[in-house]
């Protein structure tokens, strides 16, 4: 008796496994293509920004065609990356629309140097992509669920090229301190799969090098450690000015047209007092770390347009940002402490990740992909 219900559970457990398997190598390259596009689209946005001065001044024009593309759409109200979590917690709805309006207005932003990311649009992108399969397939709430994680992980895999981070951010950013292991197939294979097709088809990730790794000893780890505590200290602060900005914006200007104007204008005004290193998604401030070459203030400053433009309406994510605010603060505390910079702008990033993602298990994955090995204790003790 006990031997047959043994082979049961045994074969109910691979046809599941075969079941998913086919599944995710359809999610996979469904988000491999789609996110090859948005990536090859959001490369040729940023390249126009950088070759063409006068981008910046069209950033008016780009709100307002953003608006209209919501309006269109019926999407004013979306709650971009919560209302792709919300759905996998809850039984909240996603409208296939958010995939032409996330996928239209990153580009825009891009253009215009709004300081977001592409990661976050990926998010929702992949997440509607799973949404949809689950309705095609007929699936239940459970089922449907998994399938938005592993839309979530193939997308951000083939957009970011961080297969291993993209398995476990799909597990882990639901919920905090749980991480969703059933999905664990689905989303390992939807992400590299991802990650695959998007490399054959020209589109790489990001990697970096850091200049010295000094061998693991007390005082380094404790230096380390000591970023990591400011560095959770600023992700709460970049939370909170994120989410404050927004509430100001929304409070003070009720229609969505005065709103986006009003953060195009200040963002047009900040650029011109402090420069166009801090437009954009913000990976030229990653590099620039990573040699020790950026200003004290330059965290701040990334956190204040990052506010500004994702506040006011432009759309993106705030997962680049993120690293660029991590970077550049890590950077400065290495420059003040005369201790490794470059090793201390990688450590900086993964502290600023985990802190405002809450993925701890995904960030070091994502230090390994970005950085290499040879940091990898430093890198687990930041996170």
């Amino acid at each position: 008796m006990y031997r047959s219900e043994t082979k049961t559970a045994l074969n109910k457990n691979i046809l599941y496994f075969i079941r998913w398997t086919a599944i995710s190598i359809v999610m996979g390259t469904v988000c491999g293509l789609i996110g090859t596009a948005f990536g090859y689209g959001v490369i040729y946005a940023q390249r126009l920004f950088k070759t063409h001065s006068f981008m910046l001044y069209l950033m008016p024009v780009a709100g307002v065609l953003i608006v209209l593309l919501h309006q269109m759409f019926h999407e004013l109200g979306n709650r971009g990356t919560n209302l792709i979590l919300e759905s996998i917690s809850s039984d909240e709805r996603i409208p296939m629309a958010t995939l032409p309006c996330i996928f239209i207005s990153t580009i825009l932003s891009q253009a215009v140097g709004a300081s977001a990311g592409k990661e976050g649009a990926a998010l929702q992108i992949g997440g509607c992509i799973g949404n949809y399969f689950g309705d095609v397939f007929h699936m239940y709430e459970r089922d449907k669920k998994v399938m938005i994680m592993s839309g979530m992980s193939g997308c951000f895999g083939a957009i970011f090229g961080t297969p291993l981070a993209a398995s476990m951010f799909g597990m882990e950013v639901i919920s905090v301190g749980v991480a969703y292991y059933a999905a664990l197939v689905p989303c390992v294979f939807s992400a590299f799969i991802g990650s695959f097709i998007s490399s054959r088809l020209g589109l790489h990730g990001e990697a970096f090098t850091i200049l010295h790794v000094p061998e693991f000893s007390l005082k380094p780890a404790a230096l380390i450690v000591l970023l990591a505590l400011l560095g959770a200290f600023v992700s709460v602060c970049f939370c909170i000015l994120l989410h404050e900005v927004q509430k100001l914006y929304k409070a003070k200007l009720q229609n969505v047209y005065a709103r986006i104007l009003t953060a195009s204008a200040l963002f047009i005004g900040l650029s011109l007092v402090f420069g166009r290193e801090y437009c954009g998604a913000g990976f030229n401030l990653v590099e620039a770390a990573m040699e020790g070459n950026v200003p004290y203030e330059a965290f701040l400053l990334k956190m204040l347009f990052t506010a500004v433009a994702l506040g006011g309406g432009f759309k993106g994510g705030e997962i680049v940002p993120t690293l660029a605010v991590g970077a550049t603060m890590g950077a400065a505390f290495g420059n003040f402490l005369g201790f490794e910079p470059s090793l201390c702008a990688a450590c900086g990033m993964l502290a600023l990740f985990a802190g405002v993602t809450n993925c701890p298990v995904a960030t070091i994955f994502m230090g390994f992909e970005l950085f290499g090995f040879e940091g990898m204790k430093y890198f687990a003790l930041a996170v």
